[in-house]
Protein backbone atom coordinates (compact mmCIF):
# COMPACT_ATOMS: atom_id res chain seq x y z
CA UNK A 1 0.00 0.00 0.00
CA UNK A 2 1.18 3.41 -0.78
CA UNK A 3 0.43 6.94 0.70
CA UNK A 4 0.43 10.56 -1.01
CA UNK A 5 3.69 12.10 -1.46
CA UNK A 6 2.71 14.80 1.09
CA UNK A 7 1.69 12.08 3.63
CA UNK A 8 4.49 9.56 3.26
CA UNK A 9 4.26 6.76 5.75
CA UNK A 10 5.73 4.34 8.29
CA UNK A 11 3.69 2.01 9.86
CA UNK A 12 6.06 -0.42 12.13
CA UNK A 13 10.94 -2.31 23.22
CA UNK A 14 13.27 -0.56 27.84
CA UNK A 15 15.57 2.03 28.86
CA UNK A 16 17.37 2.94 31.68
CA UNK A 17 20.44 3.46 29.19
CA UNK A 18 23.85 3.81 30.16
CA UNK A 19 26.58 5.92 28.79
CA UNK A 20 27.31 4.21 25.79
CA UNK A 21 23.32 3.89 24.88
CA UNK A 22 22.32 7.60 25.56
CA UNK A 23 25.23 8.76 23.69
CA UNK A 24 24.38 6.66 20.61
CA UNK A 25 20.54 7.34 21.14
CA UNK A 26 21.76 10.93 21.44
CA UNK A 27 23.68 10.95 18.58
CA UNK A 28 20.83 9.50 16.22
CA UNK A 29 18.84 11.65 17.61
CA UNK A 30 20.65 14.60 16.74
CA UNK A 31 21.62 13.78 13.29
CA UNK A 32 17.89 13.33 12.34
CA UNK A 33 16.96 16.80 13.56
CA UNK A 34 20.23 18.33 11.49
CA UNK A 35 18.21 16.98 7.96
CA UNK A 36 14.85 15.97 8.83
CA UNK A 37 12.51 14.96 5.87
CA UNK A 38 9.99 13.37 4.00
CA UNK A 39 8.27 10.62 5.61
CA UNK A 40 7.94 7.44 3.73
CA UNK A 41 5.81 6.99 1.06
CA UNK A 42 4.63 2.83 1.41
CA UNK A 43 4.37 0.21 4.21
CA UNK A 44 6.88 -2.79 4.81
CA UNK A 45 6.51 -3.17 8.63
CA UNK A 46 2.90 -2.94 10.31
CA UNK A 47 3.28 -3.36 13.99
CA UNK A 48 3.25 -1.64 17.23
CA UNK A 49 6.50 -2.05 19.09
CA UNK A 50 5.49 -3.33 23.20
CA UNK A 51 9.10 -2.73 24.38
CA UNK A 52 10.35 -6.58 24.44
CA UNK A 53 13.08 -7.62 22.82
CA UNK A 54 15.56 -10.07 23.15
CA UNK A 55 17.57 -11.51 26.06
CA UNK A 56 21.47 -10.99 26.03
CA UNK A 57 23.12 -12.84 23.29
CA UNK A 58 19.42 -13.94 22.22
CA UNK A 59 18.77 -13.78 17.99
CA UNK A 60 15.42 -13.97 16.06
CA UNK A 61 14.26 -13.15 12.56
CA UNK A 62 10.55 -12.00 11.70
CA UNK A 63 9.59 -11.96 8.40
CA UNK A 64 6.65 -9.06 7.95
CA UNK A 65 4.38 -9.55 4.91
CA UNK A 66 1.41 -6.91 3.91
CA UNK A 67 -0.94 -7.32 1.05
CA UNK A 68 -3.94 -5.15 0.10
CA UNK A 69 -6.35 -6.72 -1.67
CA UNK A 70 -8.40 -3.16 -2.36
CA UNK A 71 -6.22 -0.19 -2.99
CA UNK A 72 -5.66 1.94 -4.21
CA UNK A 73 -4.98 1.60 -8.04
CA UNK A 74 -2.24 4.35 -8.96
CA UNK A 75 0.93 5.33 -7.72
CA UNK A 76 1.61 7.94 -5.38
CA UNK A 77 5.28 9.06 -6.32
CA UNK A 78 6.45 9.35 -9.44
CA UNK A 79 8.08 5.84 -10.70
CA UNK A 80 6.21 4.66 -7.77
CA UNK A 81 4.27 1.23 -6.65
CA UNK A 82 0.62 0.80 -7.22
CA UNK A 83 -0.70 -0.51 -3.74
CA UNK A 84 -3.49 -2.27 -5.10
CA UNK A 85 -2.53 -6.25 -4.88
CA UNK A 86 0.85 -5.91 -4.04
CA UNK A 87 2.72 -7.51 -1.66
CA UNK A 88 5.32 -5.73 0.61
CA UNK A 89 7.54 -7.69 3.18
CA UNK A 90 10.81 -7.87 4.72
CA UNK A 91 12.46 -10.29 6.97
CA UNK A 92 13.77 -8.54 10.11
CA UNK A 93 17.16 -9.79 12.38
CA UNK A 94 17.70 -8.87 15.81
CA UNK A 95 20.39 -9.63 18.66
CA UNK A 96 19.57 -8.51 22.44
CA UNK A 97 22.59 -6.82 23.49
CA UNK A 98 22.04 -6.10 27.24
CA UNK A 99 18.60 -6.12 28.87
CA UNK A 100 17.98 -2.88 28.00
CA UNK A 101 18.90 -2.63 24.09
CA UNK A 102 18.81 -4.60 20.83
CA UNK A 103 20.02 -4.26 17.28
CA UNK A 104 18.28 -5.16 14.43
CA UNK A 105 18.25 -5.41 10.46
CA UNK A 106 15.39 -5.11 7.72
CA UNK A 107 17.01 -6.74 4.71
CA UNK A 108 15.83 -6.51 2.15
CA UNK A 109 12.65 -4.90 2.32
CA UNK A 110 10.74 -6.08 -1.22
CA UNK A 111 7.12 -5.48 -3.14
CA UNK A 112 5.49 -8.45 -5.27
CA UNK A 113 3.51 -6.23 -7.50
CA UNK A 114 0.38 -6.79 -8.89
CA UNK A 115 1.98 -7.68 -12.15
CA UNK A 116 3.94 -10.48 -10.51
CA UNK A 117 7.23 -8.04 -11.00
CA UNK A 118 9.73 -8.64 -7.70
CA UNK A 119 10.67 -5.37 -6.22
CA UNK A 120 13.56 -4.44 -4.03
CA UNK A 121 12.86 -1.06 -2.05
CA UNK A 122 15.23 -0.81 1.07
CA UNK A 123 17.44 -1.93 3.48
CA UNK A 124 17.11 -0.49 7.40
CA UNK A 125 19.08 -0.69 10.45
CA UNK A 126 17.46 -0.02 14.25
CA UNK A 127 18.96 0.63 17.63
CA UNK A 128 15.86 -0.34 20.44
CA UNK A 129 16.35 1.34 23.93
CA UNK A 130 14.00 0.03 26.70
CA UNK A 131 13.58 -0.33 30.40
CA UNK A 132 14.23 -4.22 31.18
CA UNK A 133 12.01 -6.77 31.57
CA UNK A 134 8.96 -4.89 29.80
CA UNK A 135 6.52 -7.45 29.93
CA UNK A 136 6.82 -7.83 33.44
CA UNK A 137 5.87 -4.44 34.05
CA UNK A 138 2.63 -2.18 34.58
CA UNK A 139 4.23 0.94 32.63
CA UNK A 140 7.02 0.00 30.14
CA UNK A 141 8.61 2.30 27.45
CA UNK A 142 11.33 3.03 25.22
CA UNK A 143 12.66 4.32 21.83
CA UNK A 144 13.85 2.83 18.76
CA UNK A 145 16.07 4.74 16.16
CA UNK A 146 15.80 3.49 12.13
CA UNK A 147 17.76 4.77 9.49
CA UNK A 148 17.02 3.84 5.70
CA UNK A 149 18.57 3.27 2.33
CA UNK A 150 15.95 3.70 -0.31
CA UNK A 151 14.87 2.42 -3.89
CA UNK A 152 13.80 5.96 -5.66
CA UNK A 153 10.30 3.91 -6.11
CA UNK A 154 10.09 3.69 -2.69
CA UNK A 155 11.13 7.07 -1.03
CA UNK A 156 11.45 10.47 -2.51
CA UNK A 157 15.14 10.74 -0.13
CA UNK A 158 17.72 8.15 -0.43
CA UNK A 159 18.01 8.72 3.37
CA UNK A 160 15.50 8.36 5.53
CA UNK A 161 14.91 7.90 9.45
CA UNK A 162 12.38 7.48 12.47
CA UNK A 163 11.84 8.40 15.56
CA UNK A 164 9.68 6.12 17.51
CA UNK A 165 9.06 5.80 21.30
CA UNK A 166 7.30 3.60 23.16
CA UNK A 167 5.20 4.49 26.02
CA UNK A 168 2.99 0.98 27.42
CA UNK A 169 -0.12 0.84 30.40
CA UNK A 170 -1.01 -2.56 31.35
CA UNK A 171 -3.69 -3.12 33.29
CA UNK A 172 -4.71 -6.85 34.17
CA UNK A 173 -5.20 -8.61 30.72
CA UNK A 174 -5.23 -5.09 28.77
CA UNK A 175 -2.37 -4.01 27.41
CA UNK A 176 -2.30 -0.04 26.05
CA UNK A 177 0.73 1.28 23.95
CA UNK A 178 1.70 4.04 22.10
CA UNK A 179 3.87 4.80 19.28
CA UNK A 180 4.03 9.01 18.44
CA UNK A 181 6.14 7.83 15.80
CA UNK A 182 8.27 11.02 14.04
CA UNK A 183 9.66 10.61 10.57
CA UNK A 184 12.51 12.74 8.17
CA UNK A 185 14.13 11.84 5.08
CA UNK A 186 17.66 13.99 4.81
CA UNK A 187 16.42 16.80 2.92
CA UNK A 188 15.50 19.74 5.71
CA UNK A 189 13.92 20.53 8.67
CA UNK A 190 10.39 21.60 7.17
CA UNK A 191 9.65 17.74 6.25
CA UNK A 192 9.37 16.17 9.47
CA UNK A 193 6.44 13.69 8.86
CA UNK A 194 3.56 12.45 12.31
CA UNK A 195 2.85 9.34 12.03
CA UNK A 196 1.79 7.58 15.60
CA UNK A 197 0.26 4.21 16.20
CA UNK A 198 -1.69 2.39 18.42
CA UNK A 199 -2.53 -0.88 19.95
CA UNK A 200 -5.46 -1.81 22.84
CA UNK A 201 -4.78 -5.79 23.46
CA UNK A 202 -6.76 -8.32 25.56
CA UNK A 203 -4.50 -11.34 26.67
CA UNK A 204 -7.00 -14.32 26.78
CA UNK A 205 -4.39 -16.10 28.20
CA UNK A 206 -0.51 -16.23 28.28
CA UNK A 207 -0.04 -17.16 24.67
CA UNK A 208 -3.12 -15.87 22.99
CA UNK A 209 -4.35 -12.02 22.54
CA UNK A 210 -6.36 -10.23 20.63
CA UNK A 211 -6.42 -6.29 19.50
CA UNK A 212 -6.96 -3.38 17.62
CA UNK A 213 -4.40 -1.27 16.45
CA UNK A 214 -4.53 2.20 14.72
CA UNK A 215 -2.03 3.71 12.25
CA UNK A 216 -2.09 6.92 10.99
CA UNK A 217 -0.63 9.36 8.89
CA UNK A 218 -1.37 13.01 9.47
CA UNK A 219 1.51 14.85 6.76
CA UNK A 220 4.15 16.86 7.43
CA UNK A 221 3.92 18.97 10.76
CA UNK A 222 4.45 22.04 8.78
CA UNK A 223 1.60 21.38 6.60
CA UNK A 224 -1.13 18.95 8.58
CA UNK A 225 -3.49 17.27 6.12
CA UNK A 226 -7.16 17.56 6.26
CA UNK A 227 -9.63 14.40 7.02
CA UNK A 228 -9.62 13.14 3.73
CA UNK A 229 -5.95 13.69 3.44
CA UNK A 230 -5.01 11.61 6.19
CA UNK A 231 -4.50 8.14 6.63
CA UNK A 232 -6.65 6.51 8.74
CA UNK A 233 -6.25 2.66 9.37
CA UNK A 234 -7.64 0.09 11.68
CA UNK A 235 -6.45 -2.92 12.33
CA UNK A 236 -8.17 -6.17 13.84
CA UNK A 237 -5.45 -8.53 15.13
CA UNK A 238 -4.73 -12.09 16.79
CA UNK A 239 -1.70 -12.74 17.95
CA UNK A 240 0.33 -15.75 19.68
CA UNK A 241 3.46 -15.56 21.56
CA UNK A 242 5.63 -18.49 22.74
CA UNK A 243 9.42 -18.16 23.94
CA UNK A 244 10.47 -19.46 20.66
CA UNK A 245 7.52 -18.41 17.96
CA UNK A 246 5.17 -15.68 17.78
CA UNK A 247 2.24 -15.19 14.96
CA UNK A 248 0.61 -12.09 14.18
CA UNK A 249 -2.32 -11.73 11.78
CA UNK A 250 -4.25 -9.06 11.05
CA UNK A 251 -6.99 -7.48 8.54
CA UNK A 252 -7.41 -3.34 8.22
CA UNK A 253 -9.80 -1.07 6.76
CA UNK A 254 -9.03 2.58 5.69
CA UNK A 255 -11.48 5.33 6.37
CA UNK A 256 -9.76 8.03 4.04
CA UNK A 257 -9.56 8.37 0.62
CA UNK A 258 -5.77 8.23 1.36
CA UNK A 259 -5.85 4.89 3.36
CA UNK A 260 -6.24 1.79 1.13
CA UNK A 261 -9.56 0.07 1.58
CA UNK A 262 -8.38 -3.52 2.74
CA UNK A 263 -5.10 -4.60 4.16
CA UNK A 264 -3.70 -7.74 5.45
CA UNK A 265 -1.06 -8.39 7.52
CA UNK A 266 0.97 -11.43 8.63
CA UNK A 267 4.12 -11.41 10.94
CA UNK A 268 5.82 -15.23 11.65
CA UNK A 269 8.57 -14.87 13.90
CA UNK A 270 11.38 -17.04 15.63
CA UNK A 271 13.85 -16.89 18.32
CA UNK A 272 17.12 -18.98 18.44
Amino acid sequence: MTLTDRQKSIFQRRFPIGNAGGFISISLMLSALSYGAPARAQMDEIEVYDAEINAPGEFSVALHNNYTPSGRKTADIPGGIVPNHALNGVPEFAYGVTDWWEVGAYVPVYTLTSGGRAEFDSVKLRSLFVVPHAEQRDFFYGVNFELSYNARHWEPTRFSTEIRPIIGVRIGPVDLIANPIIEFGFAGLGSIGITPAERIAYNVSPNWSVGIEHYADYGLLRHLQDSNGQQQLVFGVVGYKSEENEIQFGVGHGFTRASGDVVLKLIIGHTF
